[in-house]
């Protein structure tokens, strides 16, 4: 019998630390409503989507936000430690929406792509393995006291960029869609 995702424990992902502010960000999308399945526009290409980025939208920074950064993660990828779908960051404190579509752009608002699980700098969909069950996939936005990450690339993956962060996020928001086929 296959394994599937609700056969194995579920990885969360978690601010670099406590956020300094107790005041949550509130993320909102035009393409999917918080705990609803992801319209085959958003996934990958390679589980016969459009590998479109999502429309995000973010209220409530906290004064003292000079930039933002945004990942994708699915907690429940059968690696034992998750898989990172998307990473956007340096995106501009005056930004607080990203069009459909932003994601397959380096350089989505002004801000810089970083370095997926996929092996790209840019938005990379939902693709689970087929016959598994729905998976989560986490958008979650960071407001930051920086300007910019310091010492993050296009080649910085996920897990370096959530370390880059630490001590840095003032707030978090997320906004969670679910796949599966």
């Amino acid at each position: 019998m296959p394994a599937s995702a609700s056969s194995f424990e579920t990885v969360p992902v978690r601010a670099p630390q406590r956020p300094s502010q107790d005041k949550a960000l509130r993320v909102t999308s035009q393409s999917f409503a918080d705990g609803a399945t992801m319209d085959n526009e958003l996934v990958f290409t390679g589980c016969g989507g459009a590998n479109r980025s999502p429309q995000l939208s973010w209220t409530g920074a906290p004064s003292g936000a000079k930039s933002f950064a945004i990942t994708c993660f699915d907690p429940d990828a059968p690696t034992g430690s998750g898989y990172w779908h998307w990473l956007a960051f340096d995106i501009p404190a005056s930004v607080t929406s990203l069009a459909a579509g932003d994601g397959t752009d380096q350089s989505p608002a002004g801000g810089h792509s970083g370095y997926t699980d996929f092996g790209v700098s840019s938005y990379c969909g939902p693709c689970p393995p087929k016959g598994d069950v729905s998976h989560r996939y986490v958008f979650t936005v960071y407001a930051l006291d920086v300007d910019l990450v310091e010492g993050a690339s296009e080649q910085t993956t996920g897990a370096t960029l959530i370390f880059q962060m630490r001590g840095h996020v003032l707030a978090t928001g997320s906004i969670t869609g679910t796949f599966g086929h």
